[in-house]
């Protein structure tokens, strides 16, 4: 008897913790908060964080003639000034085409002010609304005397006719949520699918609610896909609509897709847009040889003429004639004008549209344009090779994928054809940086020396971009990579403007060596490697890491013992690998002719680990990088 009453007892002291648990996460009406939360200092469950969402409530329903609106309320909790960037709110939709409409927005901040609750409404007149481009618009306001502890919470309704504009629902967020709500009233009339991405139980799971607690922040990590790739969220999927008279069905495929997106004029219908003064370039095409030489001849024709606006979206806006008079123009307008001018000149270019890594990965289970913001140009050559072809970037390549682009699906649209398919995008071959350092040293541990870089494909177009982006000096700070004892005194650039070359790199530098003294010289001969940060010190991983491609690693270096010193301790020659031969670290040193040779090879044969393997991966790069710190030291004979 005593142990049912125990048992009793436990069962009812568990229900009681669910149950005010659940209590401190719900939503609350408009203007009413608890004293609790505005004398609140802290996240209860992520002490460190700026600012906390302390509730965020959504609500879809559906009018009697079937309009679709969407209500929601969110509540904010600022901790100190550097939360203060979550009192400035933008709200995107649909509204340059009036496909979507706002209305009903309301915010204030709550403070509390000797004890009594002071609240300060937003003024109508500091809430604004601009076009971003004929479909997308922005609502955006600050919330006024936000402070540490202040409370910020708005409202709005957005309401649409077009059924397929189902919201999204994200109940992560980068700062801590401790209750997201979605309710859903969804007439038997229509039937949407759901794709949940959802890792930690539910706090309310039916039909119409789905509800989680205390959601940890989703920071950004190193080597970490987009935001939106990794947030725990909730897609919606119109499927079919049956009324009494009426009976569609929306379930879609991939080729209905296509088949919708090739019937666009502003999509599939720009294409054969004639450019002013286009004869010139197809002419000069004409007399090129290969299929090769003719993609990059109007490749860098359009990449050179054109400014992309940083307009990343899956149509045109002006048209690709108006863009091109103008010589700028969004991503798809300058794209097309390449899949245009390439099929004129008798080259077989399709329109494909892509997802940039910001936008997040293509879900290939889910057929929707919607997932894509960018059109490119995609060239098949055989059942093996393609070209993907990006004018935006002034530092991209013809003959390499864009690395913004890689590891997710493109989507072509052969509309004449009737031939549409997703393409995975990807680099199997790794991508070399080689690294040579000859230099000498100095009997009073000062090293002087000359390194060489060369950087193929995507290194070359990273080292570019950042040098002409940043300038020479900046520059010059990324290569010492932090060290104060490294002076770079001259950098030259060999084969920038040849695309088809490695870049190369030649560096002057000196550098004082730390810890020596007249008797020992410490030396780390990873010096200028471009290795030295381990981005992989935390102990626990939330995302998986992508590295967008392979990459082959080679430093070499050559370094002149000074006379009348020795080597004291040299390291030993190495070989590691990952469990499954993954990434493979190779050291070699050893002393010749009066120098001693420093040789490390890092290759990777994969570019996407997934975080339930972090550990091992995480254990791998600190010995992999204690090995490459680890100091040769030599000793005054």
């Amino acid at each position: 008897m005593k142990t049912f009453f125990t048992l009793i007892l436990s069962t009812a002291i568990v229900v009681f913790a669910e149950a005010q648990q659940l209590a401190a996460t719900t939503t609350q009406a408009y203007g009413k908060v608890d004293k609790a939360d505005l004398d609140m200092t802290a996240c209860d469950f992520e002490k460190d964080a700026n600012a906390e969402v302390l509730f965020d409530k959504g609500s879809v329903y559906f009018t009697p003639d079937y309009s679709l609106i969407y209500e929601r309320h969110i509540r904010i909790k600022i901790f100190n000034d550097k939360g203060n960037d979550w009192a400035n709110i933008k709200i995107h939709y649909y509204g340059g085409d009036r496909s979507e409409t706002i209305s009903g927005v309301q915010a204030e901040t709550i403070n509390s002010n000797n004890g009594a609750v002071e609240i300060t409404k937003v003024d109508k007149k500091q809430i604004f609304t601009k076009a971003l481009d004929k479909v997308s618009s922005e609502m955006s306001f600050a919330f006024p005397n936000v402070k540490p502890g202040s409370i910020v919470e708005y409202r709005y309704a957005i309401s649409t006719d077009y059924l397929q504009l189902f919201p999204d629902w994200f109940f992560q967020s980068e700062i801590p949520t401790r209750y997201s709500e979605l309710n859903t009233s969804v007439p038997s009339a229509l039937y949407y699918k759901r794709l949940e991405m959802v890792s930690m139980p539910y706090a309310k799971n039916t039909d119409e609610v789905r509800a989680l607690a205390n959601v940890p922040s989703l920071r950004k990590e190193a080597f970490m896909s987009s935001w939106q790739d990794n947030a725990q969220r909730i897609y919606f999927d119109l499927q079919s609509i049956n009324v009494p008279g009426y009976m569609k069905d929306f379930s879609t495929t991939w080729t209905k897709v296509g088949e919708d997106e090739s019937g666009y004029d502003d999509f599939g219908g720009q294409i054969h847009r004639k450019l002013s003064g286009e004869d010139v370039i197809l002419n000069k095409a004409k007399t090129l040889n290969s299929q090769a030489e003719k993609i990059a001849y109007i490749f860098n024709e359009v990449r050179n003429d054109m400014k992309w606006n940083e307009v990343d979206v899956r149509y045109t806006e002006d048209g690709t004639s108006e863009s091109w008079n103008k010589k700028t123009g969004n991503s798809t307008e300058i794209n097309l004008m390449v899949c245009h001018l390439l099929q004129k000149a008798g080259v077989k270019a399709l329109p494909m549209l892509v997802s940039t890594r910001d936008n997040g990965k293509v879900n290939p289970a889910y057929p929707t344009r919607y997932q894509f913001n960018r059109t490119v140009t995609y060239v098949p050559v055989d059942s093996a090779n393609y070209y993907v072809l990006d004018a935006t970037s002034k530092y991209s390549l013809y003959n390499e994928v864009p690395g913004d682009l890689l590891n997710t699906f493109g989507f072509y649209v052969d509309g004449p054809n009737k031939a549409y398919e997703l393409v995975f995008l990807q680099r199997t071959s790794p991508i070399r940086q080689l690294v040579l350092i000859n230099a000498e040293i100095k009997p009073d541990g000062k090293i002087a020396g000359t390194a060489q870089f060369s950087s193929f494909d995507y290194n070359r177009m990273d080292a570019i971009e950042k040098y002409k982006t940043d300038g020479e000096q900046k520059y010059i700070d990324y290569l010492r990579d932090g060290d104060n004892n490294l002076k770079i005194n001259s950098i030259k650039f060999e084969n920038m403007e040849v695309d088809s070359l490695p870049l190369t790199q030649n560096v002057d530098f000196s550098l004082n060596t730390s810890g020596s003294d007249e008797n020992y010289i410490y030396i780390n001969p990873s010096v200028l490697s471009g290795l030295s940060d381990n981005p992989f010190t935390n102990e626990n991983r939330v995302t998986n890491i992508d590295f967008k491609y392979c990459n082959a690693y080679y430093i070499n270096g050559i370094y002149k013992i000074p006379a009348g010193f020795k080597t004291d301790a040299l390291p030993k020659s190495v070989s590691m690998a990952m469990p499954d031969k993954s990434i493979i670290f190779k050291r070699m040193v050893a002393e010749q002719d009066g120098s001693f040779v420093v040789r490390y090879t890092i290759t990777y044969k994969k570019s996407v680990f997934f975080k339930e393997n972090y550990p091992e991966l995480h254990e791998f790069y600190k010995k992999m990088h204690e090995m490459l710190i680890e100091p040769i030291v030599l000793k005054k004979a």
